[in-house]
C-alpha cells in the first residue's frame, strides 16, 4: 500500500511539474484541480481530500506591496471558509522545522501516545545550528514525551528518533509522511526528513502547510502539544538512572514576548528557521468570539520580520 499511494504521489506531482521541480516553478490552484481530479477518477483517493471544506486560493486575496514583506503567507478563516490574504501561496519553498507538524500529525495517526520509545544512534544530530532537546541513544521516552520533545524545542534529534520508531527508518517515515500528504491534497509537498534540516528536495508552500496545519488540530492531542508553552519530562537513560528536562517553546505570541493584536489569541503554531529557508511560522488563532483561524509567514529575512510579518496578517482578522 505504502508503495502504491507513493507511486501515485510522485505520478501526480509528474502531472503537476515533476518529481523535483525547481522552487521557484509556481503554480495556480486552478492547476492543481485537473490533476487531482484525474487521479481521483475510479479511485475516489484524492476526492475525499477535496470534498472537504477547506479554504480555497483562487488568487492573491487582499495582497498588498509592501504589507507583508516575507516571500510568502495567508491568512485562512476556518468557520467561514474564506482566505483573508493571501501572498505566494503556492510558491514552493523550504519549510524549516514547519515540516514537523508533519511528523507529529503521522506519529499520532499511527503510534499511541504511551508507547516507549528507545532512542536509536540515528538520533545524533551534528549540523551546526541544529535545535535539540537533547536525548540520546539508550534513553527510553514515550512518544507522548518525544512529540513534546519535537514541538517545542524543536528537538531535531526527537524527529529522528520518532521517525525511526513508527516508520522503521528516516527513509520509511519519510514515505509515510509523503503519502500523509497526498492524501490530505498538499500535492505540491516533499519531505526527505521528519525535522526539516535543509535538502534541496524537501520543499512545501503555504497553502499546503495549510492543508497540513488544519488536518493535524483535528486532533485534540496535538491541539494540546501545540498549545502549550512549557513541559517538563522525567525519562530514563541507558543506564536506568532517571533524567528529568523542561522545554520550552519559542512563538513570541505564545510566550508574551510579542502581543497579539486586541482580542485575538495564539492558540498553536510552530516556527522554523535554516539559512536557505529563512524565518518561518505557522499558527491557529482564536479571536473574541471563539472563531478560529490558521495564518502562516514563509522565508522572512529576520526574526523580528517574521514577527512583524504575523502580526501584519493576523491583524486582518475581524477586520
Amino acid at each position: 500500500m505504502r508503495i502504491a499511494l507513493s507511486g501515485l504521489a510522485c505520478a501526480l506531482a509528474v502531472f503537476l511539474g515533476g518529481c523535483s521541480p525547481a522552487l521557484e516553478d509556481a503554480y495556480v490552484f486552478e492547476e492543481r484541480i485537473p490533476g487531482l481530479a484525474a487521479q481521483a477518477a475510479g479511485s475516489g483517493y484524492y476526492a475525499d481530500a477535496f470534498a472537504q471544506d477547506l479554504c480555497v486560493v483562487t488568487g492573491e486575496e487582499a495582497f498588498d506591496a509592501g504589507f507583508v514583506t516575507s516571500e510568502a503567507g495567508a491568512l485562512f478563516d476556518q468557520g467561514d471558509r474564506e482566505v483573508l490574504y493571501s501572498k505566494n501561496a503556492f510558491e514552493r519553498l523550504y519549510p524549516a522545522s514547519i515540516t514537523k507538524v508533519m511528523t507529529a500529525l503521522v506519529a499520532l495517526k499511527y503510534g499511541t501516545l504511551t508507547d516507549r520509545v528507545t532512542v536509536t544512534e540515528d538520533a545524533v544530530i551534528t549540523e551546526s545550528g541544529a535545535t535539540l532537546c537533547g536525548i540520546e541513544p539508550g534513553d527510553v521516552l514515550t512518544l507522548e514525551q518525544l512529540l513534546y520533545g519535537l514541538m517545542l524545542p524543536s528537538g531535531n534529534d526527537a524527529g529522528a528518533a520518532i521517525a525511526v520508531y513508527v516508520g522503521g527508518s528516516i527513509e520509511g517515515f519519510a514515505d509515510m509522511m509523503n503519502e500523509e500528504a497526498a492524501r490530505i491534497g498538499a500535492v505540491d509537498t516533499h519531505f526527505v526528513n521528519p525535522h526539516g534540516l535543509h535538502d534541496t528536495d524537501h520543499y512545501t508552500t503555504a497553502y499546503d502547510l495549510y492543508l497540513i496545519f488544519q488536518e493535524a488540530m483535528k486532533d485534540p492531542r496535538f491541539r494540546e502539544i501545540t498549545g502549550t508553552t512549557a513541559y517538563t519530562a522525567s525519562y530514563r537513560d541507558g543506564d536506568g538512572q532517571t533524567v528529568t528536562k523542561t522545554w520550552k517553546g519559542g512563538n513570541w505570541f505564545m510566550t508574551g514576548e510579542r502581543e497579539t493584536p486586541e482580542g485575538i489569541t495564539v492558540i498553536g503554531g510552530k516556527t522554523g528557521t535554516t539559512q536557505a529557508a529563512g524565518y518561518c511560522l505557522i499558527m491557529a488563532e482564536e479571536d473574541a468570539a471563539g472563531g478560529e483561524y490558521i495564518s502562516v509567514v514563509l522565508k522572512s529575512d529576520s526574526r523580528q520580520a517574521l514577527y512583524d510579518n504575523m502580526e501584519n496578517i493576523i491583524s486582518k482578522i475581524d477586520k
